[in-house]
């Protein structure tokens, strides 16, 4: 079994037509383990490379808990043990949709729709393992900015190593790197017509996946999780 850097739990779609689309554009198919032709998309304003270099080594997903290392004395088995009984007693989570826009400075698509039961599902899962979290290093702190965040994403942080969980949470599924405006504009012209007929409607959170960072900083999906509580 590899020997992965850091371990991250995320929704991630089914193989299938947004799966192949979103590795594509990425560069990066988590899936497989291998690097992905980019897609023609006429009308971007940089190249499709230059514009998703930044999430590319982490591969297409919407984050439930955060890359984290090990804790000592937990082991991945032991992780994907606790993610199969989660999964056993979890039901899944539907919501009306998924829709393109600018989160930021970046392209993301976001869920339609009551979004209350995805977040404690979130909120469940950050809870549920965090005893195989290793705590913060000074340096991990120091990367995150820990000082200029405002004091409840402070407080998330310090407790459970990310500080957008909880109430602070939001889903999202990255697309881009930062992109100033203009591009951001232009780039959101481009891809829409390229991807709206792969949104989902409804969407649902059928299963989870457990990702790991291997030593070359790329994210690998290790396993899918159903849910069928």
């Amino acid at each position: 079994m590899e020997d992965y850097r850091r371990f991250a739990i995320y929704w991630a779609p089914e193989a299938g037509p947004l799966a192949s689309f979103a590795a594509a554009w990425l560069g990066w198919d988590p899936a497989e383990g291998q690097d992905v032709a980019h897609p023609e998309v006429p009308g971007l304003p940089a190249p499709v490379e230059a514009l998703t270099e930044a999430p590319r080594k982490y591969g297409f997903h919407g984050t439930l808990k955060a890359p984290f290392r090990l804790v000592e004395g937990a082991t991945q088995d032991g992780l994907r043990a606790a993610l199969a009984a989660f999964a056993a007693r979890t039901a899944p989570v539907t919501l009306d949709g998924l829709r393109l826009t600018r989160l930021d400075r970046f392209l993301a698509l976001l869920p339609e729709g009551e979004e209350a039961p995805l977040t404690r599902l979130a909120g469940e899962i950050v809870e549920a393992f965090e005893p195989f979290r290793a705590p913060l290093s000074p340096e991990d702190m120091l990367r995150r900015q820990a000082d200029a965040l405002p004091p409840r994403q402070r407080d998330l942080l310090g407790r459970y190593g990310y500080p957008y969980v909880m109430e602070e949470f939001r889903f999202h599924l990255t697309l881009t790197g930062p992109l100033e405006p203009q591009e951001a504009e232009a780039a959101h012209a481009a891809l829409a017509p390229a991807i709206a007929p792969l949104l989902p409607r409804p969407f649902r959170i059928a299963a989870i996946c457990l990702f790991g960072e291997a030593a070359d900083g790329r994210f690998h999906n290790l396993h899918r999780y159903a849910l069928t509580g």
